[in-house]
């Protein structure tokens, strides 16, 4: 499903390059969970980004479904993201001046749904996050949690195959994490391939999957023993 071959990717920073990625190789298999963890500046964010299309590598190559995604124009780059990809990140970016349902339904206003067939999908996937009695509150009537929850339902109200979580607890209180933590799970367990980024120890080792990045390259790639059999997932 996702293979990286030898990316790299380099940031000017003042008058020194920075080299965020150093021959990634990757593999994820549909349906898989897997946490990216490594200290500041290891690469972690970036390599979310690339595999979220949101960035292209200097060098290597980036399969989506067998697609060469590095050699796309831009256009449809934006329609793989829309049609397969969702984000939720530790701020939330969430629209001040819109209510929860109207959150979740701005991808698919922007996709130009009709308004009944995404005011449908928006209270589905609120009621999927449990947010449903929200549904009509502006994002400073609601706490971080209720905030993340509806990040997620804008994230998967398009139904995407692919869930990138960027420090989705970030910003939460510890309760709050851990019912984040539950919906991204059983989004997983309904078939979404789940990638998350953390410092969390603790979090990191709920995933199936393990990445250790070190300064731009995958120091070590871990499954649990409950996983084992994922070795040869399909790609």
């Amino acid at each position: 499903m996702i293979e990286l071959q030898g990316v790299n990717k380099t940031y000017q920073v003042g008058d020194s390059p920075l080299r965020a990625l150093r021959d990634v190789d990757l593999l994820v298999g549909e349906g898989e969970y897997l946490s990216v963890m490594g200290p500041s500046g290891s690469g972690k964010s970036t390599l979310l980004n690339m595999i979220g299309l949101l960035d292209r590598p200097d060098s290597g190559s980036y399969l989506l479904d067998e697609v060469h995604t590095e050699t796309l124009p831009e256009e449809q780059r934006a329609q793989f993201r829309g049609e397969q990809i969702g984000f939720i990140f530790q701020s939330f970016h969430l629209v001040s001046r819109l209510t929860a349902l109207e959150n979740v339904e701005l991808p698919m206003m922007l996709a130009g749904v009709s308004l009944r067939e995404r005011r449908i999908a928006a209270h589905e996937v609120l009621a999927q996050v449990g947010l449903e009695a929200w549904s009509g509150h502006h994002p400073n009537q609601l706490s971080g949690g209720q905030l993340q929850r509806v990040a997620i339902a804008r994230a998967i109200v398009m139904k995407p195959r692919i869930l990138l979580a960027d420090e989705p607890t970030g910003n939460l209180d510890q309760a709050s994490g851990q019912e984040i933590i539950s919906v991204l799970e059983n989004l997983n367990a309904e078939g979404i391939t789940l990638m998350m980024v953390t410092h969390d120890l603790n979090l990191g080792q709920r995933a199936r999957r393990q990445i250790r990045m070190v300064d731009g390259q995958i120091e070590a790639d871990s499954r649990t023993e409950t996983d084992a059999r994922a070795d040869h997932a399909t790609v």
